[in-house]
């Protein structure tokens, strides 16, 4: 497997508490449920932008395939994939992307299981010879991403790089797995821009720190 160099990235400290609720609009119903919004929403589009000019330097004028991690990683990669358009409109180099989309599934409430289970399809023949972007809203334990890596590496793709939003700080984590990297962030469990806890927070559109009593209502 090619050697990753990550490019640079916003280090969030293990201290930092996140902002009063009262400071920002989301879903009332749930104010028990969230402790803090740990990134606001506009830092997380800004940060989005700043991925996609990266992208677009390293990649040139080559066409890539983009693989989003369902059902997490929708809204990053709709972003980012609008970023690209939106850059490539305004410059010389116009960016080509084809967006396919995998399912995996290794969480149980809020832990991460030591089994990948891919839903759906597992014949990603097309990708054989193309540029390959995976994109991922969250890599944590970094058991995923590896197994995925390792699934897609059979297809053989000419290059294969990887953009994870979130990188959290944990004990034994695979270094350079992610070669675009949104916010470190430390082992926290959060939600919201499509991140979720058992189906629920989808729809937030700040990156939260869910709080004990969300854990408990939402546990299943």
């Amino acid at each position: 497997m090619e050697q990753r160099t990550t490019k640079g990235k916003i280090v969030i400290k293990d201290d930092w508490p996140g902002y009063n609720l009262e400071l920002f609009t989301y879903p009332q119903h749930y104010h028990d449920d969230i402790e803090s919004v740990y990134i606001p929403h506009g830092v997380v589009m800004d940060r989005i932008e700043r991925l996609a000019r990266h992208i677009m330097d390293d990649v040139g004028d080559e066409d890539i395939v983009v693989l989003c991690v369902l059902k997490g990683g929708f809204k990053f990669c709709s972003d980012l994939v609008e970023f690209i358009k939106i850059l490539g409109r305004s410059s010389s180099r116009y960016l080509e992307t084809r967006v396919e989309f995998i399912r995996l599934k290794s969480y149980l409430n809020d832990q991460s299981t030591e089994d990948l289970h891919i839903i759906g399809s597992r014949d990603l023949s097309f990708l054989r010879g193309k540029n390959v972007l995976i994109v991922e809203a969250i890599v944590d334990t970094g058991k995923t991403m590896k197994a995925l890596l390792k699934h897609v590496e059979t297809f053989q793709p000419k290059m294969v790089k990887v953009a994870g939003l979130l990188v959290k700080r944990v004990p034994n984590m695979p270094e350079n797995l992610t070669d675009y990297v949104g916010f470190e962030i430390p082992n926290r469990f959060v939600v919201g821009y499509a991140l979720d806890y058992n189906e629920y927070f989808r729809d937030l559109n700040h990156i939260c720190v869910i709080s004990e009593m969300g854990k408990m209502k939402y546990k299943i």
